[in-house]
């Protein structure tokens, strides 16, 4: 990875919006204990204050000149963390100020108590999202996640001036009913398996023959995630309400699937959808040539 560049205290940025407060300081030292160790990977950290949760110290890494181009800050999915957008983090960190975050839970960022009401949910993983764009000195960035982490984006546009656009990755579902259903259903489920076996066999489901890059890791990393965030990142993507988030938002999206687009997105103004071919769902990792592309063309084609 590219070493990170240090906050620019000229920029502006948006702060969280539920009851929350910012500590910009942060402290930088080398990573061991990600899931998925890249050379060279550095974090930095920012002291982010939840009235639901507490104090909770997130982790982040940093890369890129200054430009005047958009920054970007890229937001893992369920039982993941912050090295799922090492392809895309490497290729725009060499024309802009990039950033990306583990959310409470996940990677090197604090684990709030699973048992304290709204310490975990799409709204409050938006509010780390935010909290790192602050600490970062990133005005309005283009935020970018995948399967959850899409969810939290479309959270960040909601939210007025946060964002500048937003770019969902293969998202976790939006509209699909049938979908939220299974989810909510087998949040007992992924909190009773504790051996990993439930999760294995599902997210083995996600990896055709062809995606063998970090599927192993992959598949591994989610049967060890703690049983109990586990269930609220389930929780989680059963609990959001899409249309009404996307009601909210008016700033351009691009849907990148891996699968056939939710039909209902093509009715909404701001959304372009597209779709990636010959890869499963963590298609950022398996073609992301394909998925980089269509990042650089929709900031090209699109007034920000």
């Amino acid at each position: 990875m590219i070493a990170p560049e240090g906050n620019q205290s000229s920029a502006q940025s948006v702060e969280p919006s539920r009851n929350t407060k910012i500590s910009t300081s942060s402290t930088i030292r080398t990573s061991s204990t990600i899931g998925y160790v890249l050379e060279d990977w550095v974090t930095n950290y920012t002291e982010h204050v939840d009235e639901a949760a507490g104090s909770i110290r997130l982790a982040y890494e940093q890369a890129g000149p200054a430009s005047e181009a958009p920054p970007m800050l890229f937001v893992h999915g369920a039982c993941c963390d912050r090295s799922y957008f090492e392809p895309q983090f490497t290729h725009f960190a060499g024309e802009r100020r990039v950033a990306a975050v583990d959310l409470r839970g996940h990677g090197e960022s604090d684990r709030p108590d699973t048992s304290t009401p709204g310490a975990y949910g799409v709204e409050a993983f938006a509010d780390d999202v935010l909290a790192v764009s602050a600490a970062a000195g990133f005005d309005r960035p283009i935020v970018v996640g995948h399967s959850l982490g899409g969810l939290v984006a479309l959270a960040c546009a909601a939210r007025p001036d946060a964002v500048r656009a937003v770019v969902l990755v293969d998202p976790a579902p939006i509209y699909n009913d049938h979908l939220k259903a299974f989810f909510a259903r087998t949040v007992d489920d992924m909190a009773a398996d504790e051996d990993g076996s439930w999760r294995r066999e599902f997210v083995s489901g996600m990896f055709p023959p062809s995606d063998t890059y970090r599927r192993e890791d992959t598949i591994t990393g989610f049967a060890s995630m703690p049983t109990a965030i586990a269930a609220q990142d389930w929780r989680a993507v059963a609990d959001f309400n899409g249309p009404e988030t996307l009601s909210k938002v008016h700033v351009p999206v691009l849907a990148a699937y891996a699968r056939e687009p939710e039909p209902e997105l093509r009715t909404h103004p701001n959304v372009t959808t597209g779709q990636t071919i010959g890869s499963g769902h963590f298609n950022q990792l398996q073609v992301p040539e394909q998925v980089n592309a269509m990042i650089t063309r929709f900031i090209e084609t699109t007034a920000m």
